[in-house]
């Protein structure tokens, strides 16, 4: 797929993850590091005032509101870390990922630490790659 030009913020996403304590600022550019390497046509921007992911690839034509190119947003509350998969909930296959599917179709995946960050990263790839053979 050829990648198409979206919205990229990376800078924005570099300051946000700097005004960060240094503890949760880690864990959170592990994650970062492992969504971007997962897939090249993935990248990143600040978006719900979070950091945000989506997919670049060529897709067929949708409804902005259906969020089809979101992959997931950081939710940071309490020091605690969320991960949200706006359409995740649709993924048959969540590599046995624990998380809670939520009525309105998004996945949350709640993570602790870096060590928790590492316990997951395969399940967490699986669950990104399974979301864009989903992408049309």
């Amino acid at each position: 797929m050829v990648k198409t030009k979206d919205i990229n913020d990376t800078e924005g996403v570099d300051l946000y993850i700097k005004k960060l304590a240094p503890e949760l600022a880690a864990i959170i550019e592990t994650i970062r590091q492992l969504i971007l390497n997962t897939d090249p046509l993935i990248d990143e921007r600040i978006k719900w005032n979070s950091p945000s992911y989506f997919y670049t690839g060529d897709m067929k034509p949708f409804d902005p509101k259906t969020y089809k190119r979101d992959l997931v947003v950081f939710n940071l509350r309490n020091d605690q870390i969320t991960l949200v998969f706006p359409t995740g909930a649709k993924i048959k296959d969540s590599g046995n990922l624990p998380g809670i599917n939520t009525k309105d179709g998004r996945k949350i995946i709640t993570i602790k630490d870096v060590a928790d960050v590492t316990v997951k990263k395969e399940a967490l790839q699986h669950l990104i790659k399974e979301w864009i053979k989903m992408t049309d």
